[in-house]
């Protein structure tokens, strides 16, 4: 098994570079063929994901998962049409390789072109979510990478059907490399491909805190991901009852389980609907735990924690503090305090007056995204084509030499062109 995982890795390193100089033509094609093909299938996907479906009600009356994993896992006729959907809306976008970040002439006859390019072999380790690996499929096709996946073993029969759709897809496609997309299946695999960054560029992981955790504490590979989503909304003293409850409802039960569902609500001491806002949310089941103990939990249900602040710098230093800047939001008539919270709040993503749930690559109008991220390094929040993209410096010259400059013959110009 071992000789396999490694035969795995060295197949997709070779297959990046076939990857990352195709044309967008061929690229789209793939999708394409992929979108019909899980139309044509979708029969046989909804029988495999009840199959999980069947072993996860097991699982969670033996408390082995719980509620939020559970409906994670469920794949209907709505998720399958936002897959298909994703596909055809991913096809419309420019391809993210190749293009010109910036050029600068160094000189007359020297100029350097920043160049965007794909990133290698990405490992993406995800839980529970069959729908993920159709979106980071899709974007790893059209970014011109390749991948190594991993899903939740809640999720086998699911994950292995679509892989197979995808892969006879690719097969299908007219001058597609081999090997772009792979499918790994035990934490065995997990633990090989954790140690090969001779092979492997970059490590998605999708899933729960002890998941990244472990994940960047066992690899020398760059990681790129978030441990957890807690996502806070402050209610400004201004802001009106019924757009308040709309905007919060929405952010809690129109998906409990999502990493960008809101776990946190500030309400400043003046707010004058706290008890009806209070009422409205027991109303939806929401169960309101006033001043927890610990405000650093990702609920994933319809749990909101809530606290009284005295002003927008209580909310600002309380969010700062005990968030996982992912992203939080701010209701609010006072465009002072909008700014203010817009600067200051070290987030993802910042929101002013809308839910905390359009946080999310495909409302982002990238496609679709390969998970969201919190790191500070070349991608943040939501990461769809773009941040499945590096760059590279091209220098185009005319038999010049160093020397020239250091000794002042020539003198460089450093204007962008």
């Amino acid at each position: 098994m071992e000789k396999n995982i490694i035969k795995i890795a060295k197949d997709a390193k070779n297959s990046f570079l076939e990857m990352m100089t195709l044309d967008s033509t061929t690229k789209n094609e793939a999708l394409r063929k992929i979108a019909q093909n899980i139309e044509k299938n979708k029969n046989e996907i909804f029988k495999a994901n009840n199959s999980d479906l069947e072993k996860a009600k097991t699982l969670l009356e033996k408390k082995e998962i719980n509620l939020a994993t559970f409906n994670r896992l469920k794949l209907d006729e709505n998720k399958l049409k936002d897959m298909i959907k994703g596909l055809y809306d991913l096809i419309k976008l420019d391809d993210p390789v190749n293009q010109i970040i910036w050029q600068k002439e160094l000189d007359s006859d020297l100029i350097l072109k920043k160049i965007s390019t794909p990133i290698g072999v990405i490992g993406v380790i995800f839980e529970a979510r069959p729908d993920c690996i159709v979106q980071i499929s899709s974007l790893i096709i059209k970014s011109g990478n390749c991948a190594i996946l991993k899903g939740g073993s809640e999720s086998i029969n699911t994950n292995t059907t679509i892989y197979n759709i995808i892969r006879n897809s690719l097969n299908e496609t007219i001058n597609f490399p081999k090997n772009v997309i792979n499918l790994i299946f035990s934490r065995d695999d997990v633990k090989k491909i954790l140690e090969m960054d001779k092979y492997i560029d970059l490590i998605i992981p999708r899933g729960s805190n002890a998941l990244v955790k472990f994940i960047k504490e066992n690899t020398k590979i760059p990681v790129l991901g978030h441990a957890s989503g807690i996502c806070h909304i402050f209610v400004d003293e201004d802001y009106d009852f019924e757009n308040t409850k709309k905007i919060i409802l929405d952010a809690k039960t129109q998906y409990p389980s999502a990493c960008n569902a809101v776990e946190t609500l500030l309400l400043h001491k003046n707010y004058p609907y706290k008890n009806e806002l209070i009422n409205s949310l027991n109303n939806a089941e929401i169960k309101i735990i006033e001043n927890p103990e610990n405000y650093s939990i990702e609920y994933g249900d319809k749990i909101l924690a809530v606290k009284i602040v005295e002003n927008i710098d209580e909310a600002i230093n309380h969010i700062n503090k005990y968030g996982s800047g992912h992203t939080d939001s701010i209701l609010s008539n006072n465009n002072e305090n909008i700014e203010k919270f817009m600067k200051y709040v070290d987030s993802s993503s910042v929101f002013a007056n809308c839910s905390t749930r359009f946080s999310d690559g495909f409302r982002y109008g990238f496609g679709a995204e390969v998970g969201i991220s919190t790191n500070k390094t070349h991608a943040r929040g939501p990461v769809g084509l773009e941040g499945l993209t590096i760059y590279k410096y091209k220098l185009f010259g005319k038999n010049n030499i160093v020397d020239d400059y250091s000794t002042g013959k020539k003198s460089f110009k450093h204007k962008f062109i």
